[in-house]
């Protein structure tokens, strides 16, 4: 498949799949989904979506959780989703911090590119959700589709100056709309 014709969404995770903090989301015990978030995800895996995620984790950088901590969150993640009959298809983070000059973490396009390289072509058609401006801006910056969800960092629509920003309510509103446009 190429690049037009392949259904790809990629989704930041903290804000957008589930609760976020401005304490970091340490644990397992402390990742709770958004109502309708995995729900929604099973949707587009339904109808014929590869589901990303690429998520900026520099709580591993600040020695608040280490990776093995974070494989369980994301393994929870993994259980809630099969129990909805949803799937993830893989997941990139950055564990950096914001002055490790890394190029995955967000608005840098080091993790799009990884998945790019994983799928096999440009992200152009894919659709990037995410709840700041740091992840629309990742996705301008790669070409690919922006979408904002209000149910993190970012909670009323921005004046970004952003061309062809969708902005939804939730990642079910999200998924609802793109599944309706087929």
């Amino acid at each position: 498949m190429d690049s037009t014709t392949e259904k790809i969404v990629i989704l930041d995770r903290d804000g957008v799949i589930n609760q976020d903090s401005d304490a970091y989301i340490k644990s397992p015990e402390e990742w709770i989904p958004l109502e309708d978030s995995l729900e929604a995800i099973a949707q587009l895996n339904r109808n014929g979506y590869r589901v990303f995620i690429f998520t900026n984790q520099s709580g591993i950088a600040r020695g608040y959780f280490d990776i093995k901590t974070l494989e369980l969150m994301h393994a929870k993640m993994d259980k809630m989703l099969q129990e909805v009959g949803g799937k993830i298809e893989k997941i990139f983070y950055c564990p950096h911090g914001p002055d490790d000059g890394c190029d995955c973490r967000k608005p840098n396009i080091g993790m799009l590119k990884q998945i790019e390289k994983h799928v096999g072509h440009s992200l152009e058609s894919a659709y990037v959700v995410g709840d700041s401006k740091k992840d629309i801006e990742a996705a301008t910056n790669i070409n690919a589709k922006p979408n904002l969800v209000l149910t993190g960092k970012t909670t009323s629509a921005p004046d970004w100056g952003i061309n062809n920003l969708s902005v939804f309510q939730n990642l079910k509103a999200f998924a609802d709309s793109v599944c309706d446009k087929q």
